[in-house]
């Protein structure tokens, strides 16, 4: 039997509910589910690697097949190196869909059998971005409606001590 894997990659800067919401959702649709925290220096995270992977596994600890792990290299290359040719992306809004779906056709480019799989957010997450949540959380706002308790506790701890 074909154990089916898909890869949920993404900055998860933080992990929002949408976040938590979509994860679910694919955990019952395939065996497993690898939440890929990109490394990406270059979007200049306010968490670092290891701290995003913490805060992931400890909101998705409910869950039983899926794994959180770090990468730095090509999506198609971590993909391939997880025995997945599947990867998940979210689409929050029509805005989303022309980026992803660019993506996808690259992605597909390099590596023919690689097939993208696009989830909504439940309809009252929709709105959630891990950017406007840090925005809400640096002006000291109430974001618990947005984020897992431990993310409101970390970015609690991450604003008051700048």
């Amino acid at each position: 039997m074909k154990t089916h894997t898909v890869i949920y990659p993404g900055t998860f800067d933080p992990i929002t509910n949408g976040h938590v919401d979509l994860t679910e959702r694919a955990a019952r649709l395939f065996d497993k589910v690898v939440v890929a925290i990109a490394f990406s220096e270059k979007k200049t995270p306010l968490f670092s690697l290891e701290q995003r992977i913490e805060l992931c596994e400890q909101s998705l600890a409910h869950l039983d097949n899926i794994e959180v792990v770090g990468f730095s290299n090509l999506l198609i290359d971590f993909a391939k190196s997880q025995g997945s040719s599947c990867v998940l992306r979210g689409l929050r809004a029509v805005a989303d869909f022309e980026y992803e779906f660019q993506l996808a056709n690259m992605n597909r480019a390099m590596y023919p059998e690689f097939e993208s799989v696009f989830l909504t957010p439940s309809e009252h997450l929709s709105y959630i971005s891990s950017s406007l949540v840090r925005e809400i959380a640096a002006l000291d706002g109430d974001i618990t409606p947005f984020v897992p308790p431990c993310v409101a506790e970390a970015l609690a701890k991450k604003f008051s001590t700048e």
